[in-house]
């Protein structure tokens, strides 16, 4: 399904729920509320994955349908919806007291991570899988002939 919507879109995913478990798994040890550490950063790590998603299926849909001027605008319009969620869900967990907002912006950032981390991360699943993790034979032929 995600692959449908974007071929980076899989690697992407999997790269933000790698960051998450290696955040959890450095950071619980010195957390003193271990709970609320956990918590927040999950919510954080959930909120970067519908993101994400959000962020491609938006492409998708303004690529394949509208004209550039209406497309142009879309985008914004859900760029800022999207930042709005994000502002919500950040309030929605300090006044319920989820969990700790700091371990919530860290898990959001794990988008910006998996981004920067998402071709290392294609070249071992390539190499793992033999598949190429997201790219296609099309994609892999065309990055031969960028190479040449």
């Amino acid at each position: 399904m995600f692959r449908r919507l974007n071929e980076a879109l899989p690697e992407l995913l999997l790269g933000i729920l790698l960051y998450g478990i290696v955040i959890q798994a450095a950071g619980v040890w010195f957390a003193e509320d271990k709970l609320r550490y956990s918590s927040g950063l999950w919510i954080g790590i959930a909120t970067a994955m519908a993101m994400a998603y959000h962020i491609a299926r938006i492409i998708a849909e303004t690529v394949d349908s509208m004209d550039a001027q209406k497309a142009r605008g879309r985008i914004i319009a859900k760029g800022i919806a999207r930042y709005i969620a994000v502002v919500i869900v950040f309030t929605v967990t300090m006044y319920f007291d989820l969990g700790n907002l700091i371990t919530l912006f860290i898990g959001v950032m794990g988008l910006k991570i998996s981004a920067y981390l998402q071709p290392a991360l294609h070249k071992v699943l390539k190499k793992v899988t033999g598949k190429g993790g997201g790219s296609t034979d099309e994609t892999n032929t065309m990055e031969r002939e960028v190479k040449m």
